[in-house]
C-alpha cells in the first residue's frame, strides 16, 4: 500500500480552499504539500497524524503541516457529524509571511505545524465560530477571517503537540511506506486476531526487529496499539446503541472483562460509564 498523494485543486486567484468533505466510508491515508486546518464535530473519532494515534470526543481542531501523512478525521464515523477543512498553498502569503513583523507568530505556527497541532478550550471554540462564519463571506473577507484564526492559534497555549519529531514524508519516506502497509493490515485485522509474526514477515522484518521498529515509530507496543484501535472503534459502536458485550466482541476482544479492563485503562472510565455519560449528554 502506498501513501496516497492528494492533489489539491485551487480556484484561479485563490491561495486557500475552504470546503466540507465527507469520506467516512473511505480509509484515506494520505499527504499533500498544502497546510491543512481541520475541524470535525462528531461523537467520537480517530485522530491519526504522522506517528500519533488517539481518539477525539465531540470535536477536534487540528493544524497539519506540509506533507504530514494523516488519516481522514471522519473515517468510520457512523453517527452524524460536521466537518470544515481549509487547505492553504505551501507558499501561502509568499514572502509576506517572512517579511511582515505582524505575522511573526503565524510564521512560527507554520514551522511548528510539522508536528501536528490539536487545539482545545476557548481557542477551539472561537476558531470554530470563525470557521463557520467564513462560509458566508466573500473570498477577501474569508482571507481576513482566516488570518484572524491563524493568529488566534499562534498565540494560544491550549494546544497539544501530536508528534515529537517532524513526520513529513520527505524526511521519512521509506518508513512511511512501511507504516502505511502496517496500518492497512491493522485496519483490516483489528477485529479478528492480528498476527505480529505474519505482519513482521509482510514488511520483511524478523518479529523482534519488527517489535522494536513499531515501538520506535508509534511509541507503543503492537498489542497496545491494536487495543487502542479496538477501543476507538468500540466507542463508536457504543454511541450507536450497541450493548457493551456486542461492542466488545465486535472489535475483537475474546472476553468482556478483558474489554472493560482495557477500555478503562485507555479511556479512563468503564464502557458503561462512557456510554451513560455521552448518551445522556
Amino acid at each position: 500500500m502506498k501513501i496516497q498523494l492528494e492533489k489539491v485543486p485551487f480556484e484561479r486567484g485563490k491561495s486557500f480552499r475552504l470546503f466540507m468533505p465527507s469520506l467516512r466510508n473511505y480509509f484515506y491515508w494520505h499527504h499533500h504539500p498544502e497546510y491543512e486546518l481541520v475541524y470535525v464535530e462528531a461523537a467520537t473519532g480517530i485522530r491519526h497524524v504522522g506517528q500519533h494515534v488517539s481518539s477525539y470526543m465531540e470535536s477536534d481542531l487540528v493544524f497539519i503541516g506540509s506533507n504530514i501523512p494523516h488519516l481522514n478525521f471522519d473515517y468510520g464515523l457512523k453517527t452524524e457529524y460536521k466537518q470544515i477543512v481549509v487547505q492553504l498553498k505551501e507558499n501561502f502569503l509568499g514572502p509576506a509571511l517572512e517579511t511582515t513583523p505582524e505575522l511573526d507568530a503565524v510564521q512560527k505556527l507554520f514551522h511548528k505545524s510539522v508536528y501536528g497541532l490539536s487545539f482545545g478550550g476557548k481557542t477551539k471554540k472561537l476558531a470554530i465560530e470563525k470557521l463557520k462564519r467564513m462560509q458566508k463571506l466573500n473570498h477577501f473577507q474569508q482571507l481576513l477571517c482566516l488570518l484572524e484564526i491563524l493568529q488566534l492559534l499562534a498565540k494560544s497555549d491550549e494546544v497539544m503537540v501530536l508528534n515529537d519529531i517532524d513526520t513529513s514524508i520527505r524526511i521519512f519516506f521509506n518508513d512511511k511506506i512501511r507504516m502505511a502497509s502496517i496500518y492497512e493490515y491493522i485496519h483490516a485485522q483489528y477485529n479478528k486476531n492480528p498476527d505480529v509474526n505474519k505482519l513482521a514477515k509482510h514488511v520483511h522484518l524478523s518479529t523482534p526487529a519488527f517489535c522494536r521498529y513499531f515501538k520506535k515509530q508509534t511509541k507503543m507496543t503492537f498489542t497496545d496499539f491494536v487495543n487502542q484501535y479496538r477501543v476507538n472503534q468500540a466507542k463508536t459502536l457504543l454511541l450507536e446503541g450497541e450493548n457493551i458485550s456486542d461492542a466488545g466482541y465486535a472489535v475483537g476482544f475474546d472476553s468482556i472483562s478483558h474489554f472493560s479492563k482495557v477500555f478503562k485503562k485507555i479511556n479512563g472510565e468503564s464502557p458503561l460509564n462512557f456510554k451513560k455519560k455521552y448518551l445522556q449528554e
